[in-house]
């Protein structure tokens, strides 16, 4: 096993090096962007709006932090917070352990908060339908968060600049010491190709990816995780992987 995984890190090395695979990677993101290649797949029956290379790295990523407590901005068809709380379920098999997945949403559609409600999941997630902004919605996220001593976070819903930034103002605290804020679509700053995102409010020069630089140049607590870049190579989180390492 040492050496498989010895293995897997100069593939990694490699590939983070490779031309034109990253050429070819990028072009396969800004074709599948446009077509809502990421609006195809589920996660235990419900749409997951991801790739799948991310599904897998957060895969990944939960079982290596192991967190208590996963608190997510975005909950949409709820594929995101079925899917950490697969993982925390499966945690638990090995470590049994009070865990739980928060899911934050200014508007949660009615069918969608039914379903995540008679989920066979439903013990190990919790909704609050409130902008994820709002200062009685961090009270709510505090006082849970207090309970819990290793937690992992999820940014995924507005992309603006102004919104991922005071999200990351606001969630970073949260944050257990070697565990992560995950930024999701920093992928939008990333082409300069025009509507892109149509009837949406942001683009390339308002994006999440803006929000991250901006937050790791102020904040010495994080840094940006490479490893996951090169590992994925197609991410829509492309740089949002963000370490708390104080």
């Amino acid at each position: 096993m040492i050496k498989f995984d010895q293995e897997i890190k100069t593939r990694i090395k490699q590939n983070s090096k490779n031309k034109e695979l990253i050429k070819n990677a990028n072009l396969f993101l800004l074709n599948s962007i446009k077509s809502k290649y990421s609006y195809n797949f589920k996660w235990l029956n419900r749409p997951i709006i991801q790739y799948p290379q991310d599904i897998v790295a957060i895969q990944e990523l939960i079982w290596e932090t192991e967190p208590d407590l996963i608190i997510e901005c975005g909950v949409a068809h709820g594929g995101s917070v079925i899917l950490s709380a697969s993982i925390l379920a499966l945690l638990n098999m090995k470590i049994k352990k009070k865990r739980m997945v928060l899911g934050i949403d200014i508007k949660i559609r009615p069918k969608n908060k039914k379903a995540l409600n008679s989920h066979f999941l439903k013990k190990n997630i919790k909704l609050i339908e409130q902008s994820s902004v709002d200062k009685n919605t961090i009270t709510k996220v505090a006082n849970i968060a207090k309970k819990y001593k290793k937690v992992l976070i999820f940014l995924d819903s507005s992309h603006t600049y102004e919104h991922v930034l005071k999200e990351l103002e606001l969630y970073n605290q949260f944050v257990s010491k070697n565990s992560y804020i995950v930024v999701f679509d920093t992928t939008i700053g990333k082409f300069k190709h025009k509507n892109l995102y149509p009837n949406r409010p942001w683009n390339f020069k308002n994006s999440p990816m803006q929000s991250v630089k901006k937050f790791i140049k102020n904040n010495k607590k994080f840094i940006i995780d490479k490893k996951w870049n090169n590992k994925l190579i197609i991410s829509q989180c492309f740089d949002g992987f963000l370490k708390k390492i104080k």
